[in-house]
């Protein structure tokens, strides 16, 4: 069994920029929550992705939660969202006590259907807000999608936990809704551990958003609270991480394309290989190189091949309608994301991986074929 081979791990600059602003921390003794990393962090991601304003929380959860507060959803309301994504976009929905609606994908995209979008509109005229998911870094159809909302006057939020670093037509996905959501979970392009960030041009929403995260706590000398309030702040050591891997985000997307490209040129001759789409439109973060599989070999046979050398891979997210949690809600589409689930298998997409490593993934799976 050779060395172990993560899918996706965190990746700490080696130039040490994260020590940096974490000493800073430790110096200063802003060790608890709030302080100059946190707020030096909100400005940074709210200056590389384009928007006026941003909020560190403690996951892309919270940010998800913290949105959907921020329009207004609340118990019984319907949200659209996608079936082919990871339980914390969909979990929020149902904190605020509202009805997730879920919504199939298309194989352009691997995302929310503009085509299925509206024909869920037609099902449910009354929906208080829009979901949508930009899957392992492929931008959504975000022209058509927000054409719709727009068109149905339904607010929008991007959950982009997988997606910091991609463009969709030139502008950072996260940008084009009402809110948008990223995650700097310990698998994620760049980490601080555990985060996330709520980012919005609603300077005042985002404000109150704060607040809320901050266990609602008003402008008193004793504590007082006059709304619900949330434990949901990124603590001053975290955003200290944070800062340092931001200066290494553009390094980490080049070396995920990389290996994507890798994956395409050594895998993509192989009968019943496909990779996930990128489109002409689409700049993406590559966050993880995916394949599906038409042939014999079936994506169990890549997994446990890969396990069996000490290599980490996943299954495609399996679509929220087939979770037993969420089977008692609806589900609008056909059978893209069965598909997909049933067919994808994500790669080792650790930007620490050599040359040598992935020779050696491509190796295996190919052994499979003869």
């Amino acid at each position: 069994m050779g060395d172990k081979i993560y899918l996706s791990s965190p990746h700490m600059s080696d130039e040490g920029y994260e020590m940096q602003y974490i000493q800073e921390a430790f110096d200063t003794n802003w060790i608890a929550p709030l302080g100059k990393n946190v707020n030096e962090f909100e400005y940074g991601i709210a200056a590389k992705v384009g928007v006026k304003s941003a909020a560190a929380l403690s996951s892309g959860t919270a940010a998800i939660h913290l949105a959907l507060k921020a329009v207004g959803v609340g118990a019984g309301d319907i949200v659209f969202c996608p079936t082919l994504t990871f339980s914390a976009t969909a979990n929020p929905i149902i904190y605020q006590g509202a009805v997730p609606v879920f919504i199939d994908s298309d194989y352009e995209t691997w995302n929310m259907s503009p085509v299925v979008l509206e024909k869920a509109f037609e099902k449910y005229p009354n929906v208080k807000a829009v979901l949508v998911v930009h899957l392992y870094g492929l931008s959504a159809d975000m022209d058509k999608v927000v054409e719709v909302c727009k068109k149905r006057n339904v607010l929008l939020i991007e959950d982009a936990a997988e997606s910091l670093g991609t463009y969709y037509k030139g502008k950072h996905t996260g940008t084009f809704g009402d809110y948008g959501i990223f995650s700097f979970n310990g698998n994620k392009i760049i980490t601080t551990s555990g985060g996330g960030m709520l980012v919005s041009d609603n300077e005042e929403k985002i404000a109150k958003t704060r607040f809320w995260a901050t266990q609602a706590r008003d402008q008193a000398r004793h504590y007082q609270h006059s709304e619900l309030g949330f434990n949901y702040r990124m603590s001053n050591v975290v955003a200290g991480i944070g800062r340092g891997q931001l200066k290494v985000l553009d390094q980490r997307v080049a070396q995920k394309k990389y290996i994507f490209e890798f994956y395409k040129r050594e895998l993509g001759q192989l009968e019943g290989v496909d990779f996930m789409p990128i489109n002409e439109w689409n700049e993406p973060n590559y966050w993880l190189s995916v394949m599906t599989l038409s042939g014999k070999v079936r994506p169990l046979d890549v997994m446990e091949a890969l396990e069996r050398d000490n290599i980490e891979s996943r299954p495609i997210w399996k679509p929220m309608h087939m979770q037993p949690f969420f089977a008692e809600y609806d589900y609008i589409g056909g059978d893209v994301s069965e598909k997909l689930f049933e067919t994808g298998v994500c790669l080792p997409s650790d930007t620490k991986m050599t040359d040598s490593d992935l020779e050696r993934i491509c190796r295996i799976i190919k052994e499979l074929w003869r």
